[in-house]
């Protein structure tokens, strides 16, 4: 079974250099103490916050940087561009009307990224996957 994902989990992108932390919209529901989270906790800056510097080409910021730098990949700071929720989640485990979020659960960032949970931030309440 997969751990619920709560405030404090640890998430990582594959164009981010350093890890991020997931801060979960607050709810009635908490797991492990901290708050729960749902596929709807996807807002960048607010739930996902920002993986060190970005290196994908997709990025405005970094194709800019790197078209100055004449070729040469020059990563830019990271700032997660997530408009749609994370897949799948735990769609028979619903928190305020959405399904729970899992740590098996993926986001895709606009730039091409993909954003994964690396550590759930809490390790005794298991939910489907």
């Amino acid at each position: 079974m997969a751990k619920q994902v709560v405030t404090t989990a640890m998430l990582q992108c594959t164009f981010g250099a350093a890890p991020s932390s997931f801060v979960a919209t607050p709810k009635m529901i908490k797991s492990g103490y901290q708050d729960a989270g749902n596929i709807m906790d996807h807002k960048p800056m607010v739930n996902i916050m920002p993986f060190g510097v970005c290196s994908s080409p997709s990025n405005p910021q970094v194709a800019a940087a790197t078209a100055a730098a004449a070729g040469v990949l020059t990563p830019q700071p990271c700032i997660p561009n997530t408009p749609a929720p994370w897949v799948t989640g735990a769609p028979d485990v619903l928190l305020n009307f959405a399904p729970a979020l899992n740590d098996t659960a993926k986001l895709m960032c606009i730039w091409g990224g993909m954003i994964t949970v690396k550590v759930p931030g809490q390790f005794t309440e298991n939910i489907p996957s």
